[in-house]
């Protein structure tokens, strides 16, 4: 009580001060006070209340309208004092919430993270860069004794927390599978149920699986709905997509996915990816497939990790450095 009365004289003595002198010193005392206000939490209608108080003191015969205005000024400061506080509180929660989003984020991070393997005769480059802190996207390597190599991506039709738990069960999903069930078609099934099972009838994974087999140098993948990629004929010097159909992951729990197959020789690319990729948006229009393809093209004969890499730059330097859409993307040639 006795702390609350000193500020009240010391703020008096202040405005009396300024009021007579118009000494600056007097404005540097006050912004003190407003400091030291501020952190015993004293509101801004307070500190109105204080100065009226000592005008009042200060000047007792203050014309009515004077004495009116300070009263709604006093009211004013109540309403703004209120909605101060919401704001504070409702942004301490916000403040509160990006940190576990930050902290999800890691985990995520650290729960999906695949390693590029080393094959011989094979170069592999890959890149999944999320559009905000959560990653809608997942791309994942598996490799077997006999050096074949699984590669699965995949894309959260949502986002946020709810598409990382999805990858994330998508990821252990495969980890549990036993090597002898790694054919494409057999792989999407199993996912498909798992899916169906556990994930919102409202959210959708789109997912491309392929298999690759040094010994008879073929590629076999089934696609749940992905976006197609593309395949490099080196000997023709041409691109044709990556095509296979085949229902989105958790729509029925009885999908059968087909298997196709690309025979790779030397110099051969294939290219997989997500729709963040051809989706991009320049201005007011998404690029069109044609043209992301001539992107890839200009980046193609840098060795597979640059590759992806300047491909990922051009389309983040095209949207001003702003993704709308998480982005993935996989090239894998091979060398011998």
């Amino acid at each position: 009580m006795n702390k609350l009365k000193l500020d009240v004289e010391n703020y008096r003595n202040l405005l009396k001060q300024y009021i007579t002198t118009h000494d600056e010193t007097s404005l540097y005392q006050a912004e003190q006070f407003s400091k030291v206000s501020m952190q015993h939490n004293i509101s801004p209608e307070e500190i109105i209340h204080v100065h009226i108080e000592a005008l009042k003191d200060l000047y007792p015969h203050l014309p009515s309208e004077v004495d009116d205005s300070m009263n709604f000024l006093l009211e004013a400061m109540i309403s703004y004092g209120l909605a101060y506080q919401e704001f504070q509180s409702l942004r301490e929660k916000q403040l509160e919430l990006k940190s576990e989003i930050s902290v999800a984020a890691n985990m995520q991070k650290t729960l999906l993270s695949t390693v590029k393997p080393t094959i011989n005769g094979i170069d592999i480059g890959a890149i999944s860069v999320p559009a905000n802190q959560m990653n809608g996207d997942y791309y994942h390597f598996v490799t077997a004794n006999d050096e074949s190599l699984g590669i699965a991506v995949a894309d959260v039709i949502g986002k946020g927390i709810p598409a990382a738990l999805a990858m994330s069960m998508i990821k252990y999903s495969m980890d549990s599978f036993p090597e002898n069930q790694r054919f494409p078609s057999d792989i999407l099934k199993n996912l498909n149920r798992v899916v169906e099972r556990n994930v919102d009838p409202s959210m959708f994974i789109t997912m491309f699986y392929g298999l690759y087999h040094p010994a008879t140098s073929s590629f076999v993948y089934s696609s749940a709905g992905h976006e197609p990629g593309f395949f490099y004929n080196a000997k023709k010097d041409t691109y044709e997509e990556i095509q296979g159909k085949g229902l989105v992951l958790g729509v029925t729990n009885d999908t059968t996915y087909e298997e196709f197959e690309i025979k790779v020789k030397k110099d051969d690319k294939i290219i997989l990816l997500t729709d963040g990729v051809t989706e991009c948006r320049l201005g007011d229009r998404f690029i069109e497939r044609d043209e992301v393809l001539e992107v890839i093209k200009s980046y193609i004969h840098l060795p597979a990790q640059e590759a992806v890499e300047s491909v990922y730059k051009h389309f983040e330097r095209l949207q001003d450095f702003q993704l709308r859409d998480d982005f993935t993307l996989i090239i894998i040639q091979k060398n011998v």
